[in-house]
């Protein structure tokens, strides 16, 4: 999709009332410093609409991007090292379990993991917790450009034994960078829309 149109159209805090939307949305969760931002920045063709941050747990809230009034990118907040209360963090986690559970628009979720080490026990959880609740990830290898490309398939093996991911999940290792990736990950998200939306 050529995305010349994109705007920040809701921010929901952990009290907001989410948006009942009317065109699909794209989920994207990953542990805090994960590339989250860079990515969406990459599908957007933006440099720095999506905020990055080097610290931590900046997302604290569900994000939603209107994308060429086609589509919706929700960006859900960074789990893991985020200095925050265990308080705040069981909202975060009451909040996105209530999206994933209420929203009827939502098509895929990207589950980010970085390439360069074994899943965490916080992304193993996610990743059992977007399956539970009835979805499969499509999993997100990030920051391919740090690593060797001779150790691409090890270290895609790695992340996919240590989610126990099926034998069927996709693994698109996804570089910022380079944009390697990119053209994979959009390809999924227009499999998921109609036909007159992916020529808009």
């Amino acid at each position: 999709m050529n995305v010349n149109k994109v705007n920040l159209e809701t921010v929901c805090g952990v009290t907001s009332v989410l948006p009942e939307n009317d065109k699909p949305e794209f989920a994207f969760a990953g542990k805090s410093n994960v590339g989250k931002s860079s990515l969406i920045n990459a599908l957007m063709n933006r440099k720095s609409y999506a905020r990055t941050s080097s610290q931590p747990g900046k997302t604290q809230t569900i994000n939603f991007y209107n994308i060429q009034d086609s589509l919706y990118f929700v960006d859900l907040p960074g789990y893991g090292y985020a200095k925050v209360s265990l308080e705040l963090k069981a909202k975060w986690g009451k909040m996105i379990e209530r999206y994933l559970k209420t929203s009827k628009q939502l098509k895929a979720i990207f589950l980010l993991i970085d390439i360069r080490h074994e899943p965490s026990a916080n992304d193993r959880d996610m990743y059992e917790w977007v399956v539970y609740n009835g979805f499969e990830p499509i999993i997100i290898a990030t920051k391919l450009d740090k690593i060797n490309r001779s150790q691409k398939d090890k270290q895609v093996k790695i992340i996919r034994e240590g989610l126990g991911a099926k034998k069927e999940t996709v693994i698109i290792p996804f570089s910022a960078s380079s944009k390697q990736g990119l053209e994979e990950i959009w390809s999924r998200i227009e499999g998921h829309l109609t036909p007159n939306m992916e020529e808009e």
